[in-house]
């Protein structure tokens, strides 16, 4: 395609084909966004090329940047413009700045107050501190002692199992006292403006990949794909290990093997009997920044990534990361951007740097769902069993502090089992609990509860992750299995159980038991690794988050949840480094939660928010949104909970489907608010003979449950359409039951004749007796300001929920300029303003409400989806041609019974 340029308000935008006007507003905002350093909330419904639009605006505003830095340290060098050039203003302000400013007091109040308040204060702050050392001394100095009058001897260890020992753990002072060293192994490459593009799936940013590939950008821009361990590992020994974090894990152990190697230089090889101590060949240094210069070179997806690893011998997963600091466009999923860990070990810089985050619609639920964690009765009793073990075996190598911290860990791993009603002793998937249900409580009130208040968890936290003692333990339990502590016979007697649990955790299913070619499920990881992040998240502030404390028949079946309450406080650290975050989707809608919610408390005023919503490339008469508010038989539609059950309204909806199968051609898709509702549906339809109805018109597919079967009932409906357009008959496509926030209802395109007609049965409401709803309800209830005349704040969050699932279903329909469809809401609550303000703008300018089912029908009968002409759009018609002539002609009859 030829670079068509592009100049909009004074600015050259380099498109590879004349753009939309809508694509043109967008390019135009968006750099306005990026040059004022602003949070913008962009929506642009797919099929009008928001992705282009994004590329070639944000690299548009990167290459005038990129230039005018270049321009403004060319004026620096000329002569005459160097710093000494102004020089009395220099100074004068040079001098003014050093100066310090004295705080102001307050009013009336003497100094000498001041002054005693302050040394008061400072006693009893270094009064605490001496007390609080003297404890944690004595404690130490305790545990020596225990030590060293239980020591007999040194056991000799077995060759390679010295690196199941942990290491000593360094104080904090002696932490800072030797990261001289590690800021000197920082000094990188400096970092280059660049811009982050985020998406929710692997497959999403390859596709962002190619339509950079094809934009006038695609030669010049220096871009990098960023993947987890899972995505670009191709050590095949890693990545049999089938779960993430073993992987990781592995990984990490091998990196530390080969520094041990170049670090031991000439001396004599250790003896090496165990796999784990081998080193990963495709970790070469030299090897990788090859790789990474290659990366830089031409634009390339993650495919190309990996299987230019395996060529050049080299590993993908960090040759990507050292070209980050080079890179100008850098490709990354979700959590990587969102969680700062993740963030920080992938050496991602936000200061200063532009974020976009596409398919931002779930981004609240996302940040939420990172940094919520659970771990189970099991995994607590798990990990108590092999960490005690561990002790029990190498306590006697341990240092004081190493054995301090592992006490406490085990301390907090009993009383989390005790919360729940349990014994760690004791077999947890027979433990019964006498009361059952849900509890939910402050992290104050848990840890209260829990009797580990008097435990710095910040400390705990900072030792799991610096000693790494999950890796070490996991390494033990792969060695030597699961052993329990020696106890007294008469405990002995009641352990068997436990025992018999223990090893079934270790072993897994046996092989005669997998369903043919069914792989096996991957390896467990430690528990203590699961429980690390538990661990973390109780470090959240206390208003941020709560526990929800479930007991479920056994203490093995219970579980300890984190819910995140307030994703704003990890959204923060984004919003507060970035020069810029715009925040784009195809439907956006309402986005009164990204403002409120997200912005608002991370502390974006309001003046720095732009919105921007374009509407759709489609001619008005493509589309037609229908509000029906009652049945063919005057039967009101109102699926609330208590009413959609009543066999009336099952009835009614299956009427109103048998009339639009009659005269929509192709593909129809019915959303319905459950699995088992749907379940629920088609069971009454069967039963009634309205499948039967239905199936005249319309072969009848339903979701399945099952991920791994969506392909095969996509495929078989796609082949059952194309068959009744090319055959004829009495057949004229197919009727597809879907689920709201199902497998179908994101990510899947019913473009064309898959989707000629969508239909939302109600409205998909959360449900509120969720005990996370309504703790998240009463937090924004008293966190948000109400609006007088506007609902609470809780419930404006259900509406919003409800409203962006039922726009994530009905957006599956029109994905591009030549295509059309009618959109049909069957509920009366949609005609209400407050709902209706919260559809996409292209749909809403053109809803149409409904009293009556009969003008509705007609309404169906008369629209006459007409496009421009094929000829102006260069592109072949023949198919849409068909099936515009199809829908006008077809004759058939209200159904009223």
């Amino acid at each position: 395609m030829a670079d068509k340029n592009q100049e909009i308000g004074g600015i050259h935008f380099p498109f590879p084909f004349p753009p939309y006007p809508i694509q043109k507003d967008f390019m135009a905002e968006l750099y306005k966004v990026l040059e004022a350093g602003k949070i913008g909330i962009f929506e642009s419904p797919t099929g009008t090329g928001k992705s282009l639009s994004l590329i070639c605006g944000a690299l548009s505003w990167l290459r005038d940047f990129e230039q005018k830095k270049l321009q403004a340290e060319a004026r620096l060098l000329e002569p005459g413009s160097g710093p000494t050039s102004g020089g009395k203003t220099s100074l004068s302000s040079s001098s003014s700045c050093q100066e310090p400013s004295d705080a102001p007091r307050p009013a009336g109040e003497p100094d000498w107050v001041t002054e005693f308040v302050q040394k008061k204060e400072e006693r009893e702050l270094v009064e605490r501190l001496k007390k609080q050392e003297e404890e944690e001394t004595e404690t130490l100095l305790r545990l020596s002692r225990e030590m060293l009058a239980a020591e007999t001897g040194s056991e000799q260890l077995e060759c390679g199992e010295e690196e199941l020992v942990l290491a000593e753990y360094e104080s904090d002072e002696e932490r800072r006292a030797s990261r001289v060293d590690e800021d000197e192994d920082d000094l990188e490459e400096e970092h280059i403006t660049k811009i982050y593009y985020c998406s929710r799936t692997h497959s999403q940013l390859a596709q962002f990949v190619h339509e950079v590939l094809k934009s006038p950008f695609g030669k010049e821009t220096q871009l990098v794909s960023l993947g987890s361990r899972q995505n670009l590992c191709v050590n095949e020994d890693v990545k049999n290990l089938g779960s993430v974090q073993l992987m990781n894990d592995r990984c990490m152990d091998m990196q530390r093997i080969k520094h041990e190697k170049s670090r031991a230089g000439g001396d004599k090889p250790k003896r090496r009997s165990q796999k784990i101590q081998t080193s990963c060949p495709f970790y070469n240094h030299e090897q990788m920044q090859l790789l990474r210069d290659e990366l830089l070179l031409e634009v390339k997806d993650m495919e190309q990534l990996v299987a230019l690893g395996k060529e050049a011998r080299a590993c993908p997963y960090y040759g990507s990361r050292f070209a980050i600091p080079a890179a100008q466009l850098v490709v990354l999923p979700y959590p990587m951007l969102l969680h700062a860990a993740t963030r920080q070990a992938a050496g991602i810089r936000l200061q200063g740097q532009v974020v976009i985050i596409d398919e931002a619609h779930n981004l609240i639920d996302t940040i939420s769902d990172i940094h919520s964690t659970e771990v189970n009765g099991s995994q607590l009793c798990q990990a108590h069993s092999q960490l005690l073990q561990y002790m029990e075996r190498y306590g006697k190598r341990l240092k004081a502090k190493n054995l301090m911290y592992i006490k406490q860990i085990l301390y907090l791993l009993e009383k989390f089992v005790a919360v729940l009603g349990g014994n760690v002793k004791q077999n947890p998937s027979t433990q019964s609990l006498p009361q059952t249900g849900s509890e939910l409580k402050s992290i104050n009130d848990f840890l209260f509860q829990s009797q580990v208040d008097n435990i710095n968890l910040f400390k705990v936290q900072r030792y799991l992750e610096k000693s790494m003692v999950s890796r070490k333990l996991f390494g033990f339990t792969e060695r030597f299995g699961v052993v329990l502590p020696s106890l007294p016979a008469s405990q002995n007697r009641n352990l068997d159980g436990f025992q018999h649990f223990m090893k079934s955790l270790q072993s897994g299913p046996p092989e005669d038991s997998l369903e043919e070619g069914q792989a096996p499920a991957p390896r467990a990881a430690s528990p203590l690794m699961h429980i690390e992040a538990f661990l973390a998240a109780l470090t959240t502030a206390n208003q941020d988050g709560r526990v929800i404390l479930r007991r479920q028949g056994s203490v093995g079946q219970s579980s300890l949840k984190f819910l995140l309450l307030n994703p704003a406080v990890h959204f923060a650290q984004v919003v507060k480094e970035c020069r810029a975050v715009v925040i784009a989707g195809g439907t956006m809608q309402p986005v009164s939660d990204f403002r409120e919610q997200l912005l608002a408390c991370s502390g974006v005023e309001a003046e720095r928010v732009v919105e921007f919503s374009c509407g759709h490339v489609i001619p008005p008469d493509n589309i037609l949104p229908l509000i029906i508010c009652s049945g063919p038989s005057n039967q009101q539609l109102e699926f609330t909970y208590q009413r959609r059950e009543l066999p009336q309204m099952m009835e009614e909806t299956g009427r109103i489907l048998c009339n639009l199968c009659n005269v929509v051609p192709g593909g129809m898709v019915c959303f319905l608010p459950s699995y088992e509702y749907l379940r629920q549906v088609h069971a009454h339809w069967d039963k009634t003979g309205l499948l039967a109805r239905l199936s005249v018109k319309k072969k009848i597919f339903q979701e399945p449950k099952k991920a791994s079967q969506v392909e095969q009932v996509l495929v078989a409906y796609s082949k059952c359409i194309t068959c009744c357009r090319n055959t004829g008959g009495h057949l004229t496509g197919a009727l597809l039951l879907s689920v709201v926030g199902g497998k179908m209802s994101e990510g899947i395109n019913f473009s064309d004749d898959l989707g000629r007609c969508v239909v939302m049965v109600g409205m998909p409401y959360p449900n509120i007796k969720s005990p996370e709803l309504q703790e998240k309800m009463a937090y924004l209830d008293q966190t948000l300001p109400r609006t007088q005349g506007q609902l609470p704040p809780g419930k404006v969050l259900v509406e919003n929920l409800c409203m962006k699932a039922v726009n994530q279903s009905i957006g599956r329909a029109i994905r591009h300029q030549m295509d059309f469809a009618s959109i049909v809401l069957l509920d009366h609550r949609y005609a209400r303003a407050s709902v209706l303000a919260k559809l996409p703008a292209w749909i809403r300018d053109r809803v149409e409400v409904k009293a009556t089912f009969g003008p509705a029908f007609a309404a169906m009968r008369k629209v006459r989806f007409a496009p421009c002409a094929p000829e102006v759009l260069g592109l072949n018609w023949a198919s849409h041609s068909l099936f515009s002539l199809q829908f006008h002609r077809e004759k058939s009859h209200l159904c009223l019974v």
